[in-house]
C-alpha cells in the first residue's frame, strides 16, 4: 500500500513551492516513522482509532498498542506540518490530505 499527499488552501504559494512542501512533508513523515512503507498502514490503523475513540481519546480507553499508534502518527504529523509550513504552521489554512493508494 502506497499513499499520496495533496496540499490544498494555500493560495500564495506557486506550483513549485507546493510540490516542495509536499515533498518536505512527506520526507519528515518518513524519518518521523522509520520508513516509506509505513506511512500507509499506521495511517489507516490511525485513522480507524480516530473513527472509533475520537481525535484525543482517553488514553484510559486505549490498549498499549492503540494509544502507541495514536501517539505516533500525531507525533510524526507534527514534525511533517513544522518541516512542510515552518514553526507558523498553524497561522495559515494550508492543509495536508493523506490518500491511500
Amino acid at each position: 500500500m502506497s499513499y499520496r499527499v495533496k496540499l490544498y488552501a494555500f493560495e500564495e504559494a506557486s506550483e513549485t513551492e507546493r510540490r516542495s512542501a509536499e515533498r518536505r512533508f512527506c520526507q519528515a513523515l518518513e524519518a518521523e516513522l522509520g520508513d516509506a512503507s509505513l506511512v500507509a498502514p499506521v495511517y489507516q490503523v490511525y485513522q480507524k482509532l480516530v473513527a472509533v475513540y475520537g481525535e484525543q481519546p482517553n488514553p484510559d480507553a486505549l490498549t498499549a498498542e492503540e494509544l502507541e499508534i495514536i501517539t505516533q502518527w500525531q507525533a510524526a504529523e507534527s514534525a511533517a506540518l513544522t518541516a512542510a509550513l515552518g514553526p507558523h504552521r498553524y497561522m495559515g489554512d494550508a492543509e495536508f490530505v493523506i490518500r491511500l493508494d
